[in-house]
């Protein structure tokens, strides 16, 4: 909080045009498609999706002030069915734009999404949806058919540092290249959470060095970015980890997207595939297990059910593989797209008229014949190797 202003830091930095905003280039650069929509004031329903700090909330803003559109912020963790109501019953017959930004999306039930959508549907809304979770999971297909994705990614270091630099200049205060380069660290990419270590360090001891930054931080924390190389290498050493039969490894890395916050249904979805892709014919229990795992974690959430995925991760690490299923199927794959629709053999087809039993469909077939039934060019294929 700056003490002549009485307003925090990240409300001070907040930019309020495109000219001032800091990545997301690959959407607000010059010619891409969300700078083109709101120069030309094409305003229509969208959901941000991306980690945290990155910028959602401020180009919600910036896209109402464009369209001179009325903004209306909510969170879905607290937002009702009654709030909504509010908003449509003020000035409905009017003609200013109506935006609903609607942080955290993802926590809408499906009940309260299927009463946004006719809103949504017929104009009324204009919906700026903001998540950190891929909405395809999460927002029902009616109302996410109506939307456009923008997918956010996280800050460079450069960028990250450039907050950081606006932040000292607003503050009048120097910081220096070590814990600049601290800063840009510990942020992960994460605008906010640089601008609030800032905020807090220049409160308490109005400088910034690393042990005022350090200083402020409550609890130590582990964090990485949803959409990060971090994110994708944890999943993948947990993933190699199982796959190597190695329990202890997998624990650990099960641990740290624990600790990180990391979706436990994410976590879920993965080992469900996991049980298929590795284990397979090997241990089709593994398949049943995962899946009421994943039930386990979609009913009682963080954080007990962290219990209920290590129970999940040792037995599947440890339980014996086979990726016989996994390969075929890959097999069978690669030759659909080298041969495409190869004819199907007459005997497999249904003869539901006449007319296709005069011509031989159906004609021969027995339930539980040892004959190839494989398209003419595919004869002897084997694709299932046990």
């Amino acid at each position: 909080m700056n003490t002549q202003t009485g307003q925090p830091l990240a409300m001070m930095l907040r930019p309020k045009s495109l000219k001032d905003f800091v990545g997301q280039t690959h959407l607000v650069g010059k010619n891409k498609p969300l700078r083109i929509a709101i120069e030309n004031h094409q305003i229509f329903s969208m959901i941000f999706w991306g980690p945290p700090g990155v910028g959602k909330t401020t180009l919600a803003k910036i896209i109402a002030k464009e369209a001179n559109a009325d903004l209306f912020e909510m969170s879905a963790v607290s937002a009702s069915k009654d709030d909504i109501k509010k908003i449509i019953g003020l000035g409905e017959h009017g003609l200013v734009k109506k935006i609903l930004f609607l942080d955290e999306i993802h926590r809408f039930n499906k009940a309260q999404q299927d009463f946004l959508l006719p809103y949504v549907e017929s104009g009324l809304l204009t919906l700026i949806g903001a998540t950190t979770e891929n909405p395809s999971f999460e927002v029902i297909s009616p109302l996410l058919s109506r939307c456009r994705v923008f997918v956010l990614k996280e800050l460079s270091e450069q960028e990250t540092g450039e907050i950081i630099d606006r932040a000292s200049k607003v503050l009048k205060v120097k910081i220096s290249k070590a814990p600049r380069d601290w800063l840009i660290q510990m942020a992960n990419g994460d605008a906010r959470q640089a601008i609030t270590m800032i905020d807090n360090a220049f409160t308490l001891y109005e400088k910034l060095t690393i042990d005022t930054l350090k200083a402020t931080l409550q609890n130590s924390f582990l964090r990485f970015d949803k959409k990060g190389s971090e994110h994708y290498d944890t999943i993948s050493a947990f993933i190699k980890s199982m796959r190597a039969s190695n329990a202890d490894a997998a624990l650990y890395y099960l641990a740290r997207m624990v600790e990180a916050g990391e979706d436990p249904k994410f976590i879920a979805r993965r080992m469900v595939i996991f049980a298929s892709e590795d284990i397979g014919m090997a241990n089709s229990n593994a398949l049943l297990l995962a899946n009421q795992v994943f039930q386990a974690v979609t009913q009682i959430g963080y954080p007990e059910c962290a219990i209920n995925l290590a129970h999940g991760v040792t037995y599947l690490a440890l339980s014996v593989k086979n990726r016989s299923a996994y390969d075929g199927l890959r097999a069978a794959q690669a030759d659909i797209k080298t041969y495409g629709n190869l004819p199907i053999p007459l005997n497999l087809h249904n003869a539901e008229t006449k007319l296709m039993k005069e011509m031989g469909y159906g004609k021969g077939y027995e339930r539980y014949t040892k004959e190839d039934l494989l398209p003419e060019k595919l004869k002897n294929k084997k694709y299932y190797k046990k």
